[in-house]
C-alpha cells in the first residue's frame, strides 16, 4: 500500500508541476518554506493566514503506527535469516501505515566492550536494520539504555550500519547535532518530524553515553533544555512534531514522576505526540492539554513473555497537522518472540484492558 499511494502521489506531484509552469521562479521557494510572520501591518499578516490556509488545503490526514521495544537477543536471532518475517505477523499492521516506528532497544555490532556493570547488554548484526525495513518499519530510535551496550566501539559500529543500511535512526549520532536531529518526511502533505531521545540511562553511564558537540552518542532527555530546544526548532518548519522518549520505570504500571514532569512541557515546547517505553509492559495513553500521550509501548519483538510483559500491541494514529484525530490499538501477545496479533473475544478484553490504563497517567479519551 505503501508503494502505490507513493506512486500516486508521484503523479499527482508531476501534474500540479506541469499546470504551474507559467509561474514565476520564485513561486517554488516560497510555497516550500513556512508563512513570513508580519512586522510591518495587517496587510502582511492576512497574507501569511492566507499563506497558512492554503498549506492547510493541501494536506490530508495520515496514519503512524507505533510499536515498541525490538531487539534480536536469544531466539530471536535466527529469524533475522529470512528478514521480510523477521517480526512476524504484526508486519501487516505496520506495512498498513503510511508511516511506522519502533524502539530499537539494542546496539548494532558484532564487536566492542560491553558496558561496564550491566546485567544485560544487547547487540544484533547489521542485518537487524534490514528485518525492520523489510517489515515496513520507516524509522526507529536507539535513544534508549541499550542504544551504546557496547560502548564506543559499538557506536561507530551501529553509525556505520546505519549509513550503510540507508535506515533512518533518530536519537543517536556522531554529536548533539546529529542525535537530537528529528527525521523528516512529507506525508500527505504533512511535513512530520520525529526527534528521539532517553530520559533513562544507568547513572554510571550518563556522561559516556550522552552525545555532546564534540563527541557521539545518545539524544538525553536528562538534558531537558537541550531537547526541548529540539523540539521548538522542528515546530517552526514541520506540520507534525512527534518526540520518542524512552521513559518509565520497570514493571510500574503508572507514569512516574519524571514523566509527569517532562509531558507537558515537551508540549509546551510544539510537540504534537509523544510516544515511548521502557516498563516492559503497557503504560496508558490518551490526550493531555490537547496534545497526545503515550507513556509505555511495552515489549514488542523480545525474548520476554510472560502475563504482562507479553502483553502488546501496534498504536496508529490518525493524525492532520497537529491534530490527533484518532487512536487505534491493535492488541498482540508476544509468542515465541513476536506479537501475535489477537482476535475475537481476547482481542476485545485487550482493548479494554488497554484503554483502562489511562486512568492513573491523568490522561483523557478526547482532546
Amino acid at each position: 500500500m505503501k508503494l502505490a499511494r507513493r506512486a500516486t502521489r508521484a503523479r499527482l506531484a508531476f501534474a500540479v508541476a506541469v499546470a504551474m509552469l507559467p509561474v514565476v521562479a520564485c513561486s517554488a521557494a516560497e510555497s516550500a518554506a513556512p508563512p513570513a510572520r508580519s512586522t510591518t501591518g495587517a496587510s502582511n499578516t492576512s497574507g501569511a493566514a492566507t499563506g497558512e490556509q492554503r498549506a492547510e488545503s493541501k494536506r490530508r490526514p495520515f496514519t503512524i503506527a507505533f510499536g515498541g521495544d525490538v531487539h534480536f537477543e536469544g531466539m530471536l536471532r535466527n529469524r533475522l535469516a529470512t528478514p521480510r518475517t523477521a517480526l512476524g505477523p504484526i508486519s501487516g499492521v505496520l506495512r498498513r501505515a503510511d508511516l511506522s516506528m519502533v524502539n530499537l532497544e539494542t546496539a548494532i555490532t558484532q564487536g566492542g566492550t560491553p558496558a561496564p556493570g550491566k546485567q544485560f547488554t544487547f547487540r544484533a548484526p547489521p542485518s537487524a536494520l534490514t528485518a525492520l525495513k523489510a517489515a515496513g518499519v520507516d524509522v526507529a530510535s536507539m535513544a534508549n539504555n541499550h542504544g551504546m551496550d557496547y560502548m564506543e566501539g559499538g557506536l561507530r559500529d551501529s553509525l556505520a550500519a546505519i549509513r550503510r543500511a540507508r535506515f533512518p535512526v533518530v536519537g543517536i549520532g556522531r554529536d548533539a547535532a546529529e542525535a537530537y536531529r528529528p527525521f523528516r518526511k512529507v506525508v500527505n502533505g504533512n511535513r512530520v518530524a520525529i526527534i528521539g531521545a532517553t530520559q533513562v540511562l544507568d547513572s554510571n553511564l550518563v556522561q559516556a553515553w550522552t552525545a555532546t558537540a564534540g563527541k557521539g552518542g545518545l539524544a538525553s532527555a536528562k538534558n531537558e533544555q537541550r531537547l526541548l530546544q529540539a523540539v521548538r526548532q522542528a515546530r517552526r518548519t514541520s506540520d507534525t512534531v512527534i518526540v520518542h522518549l524512552h521513559w518509565g520505570t520497570e514493571l510500574q504500571k503508572c507514569p512516574n514522576a519524571a514523566q509527569l514532569s517532562l509531558a507537558p512541557k515537551l508540549i509546551a515546547a510544539g510537540a504534537d505526540v509523544i510516544v515511548g517505553g521502557h516498563a516492559h509492559i503497557l503504560l496508558g495513553s490518551g490526550y493531555l492539554k490537547g496534545r497526545y500521550v503515550n507513556y509505555g509501548m511495552g515489549n514488542f519483538v523480545f525474548y520476554n513473555s510472560g502475563p504482562q510483559t507479553g502483553q502488546t500491541g501496534v498504536l496508529t494514529l490518525t493524525i492532520n497537522g497537529r491534530k490527533v484525530l484518532k487512536d487505534q490499538w491493535t492488541p498482540a501477545r508476544i509468542t515465541g518472540g513476536v506479537p501475535v496479533p489477537l482476535t475475537g473475544a481476547a482481542r476485545t478484553q485487550a482493548v479494554t484492558g488497554w484503554t483502562a490504563l489511562r486512568g492513573c497517567a491523568g490522561l483523557s479519551a478526547r482532546p
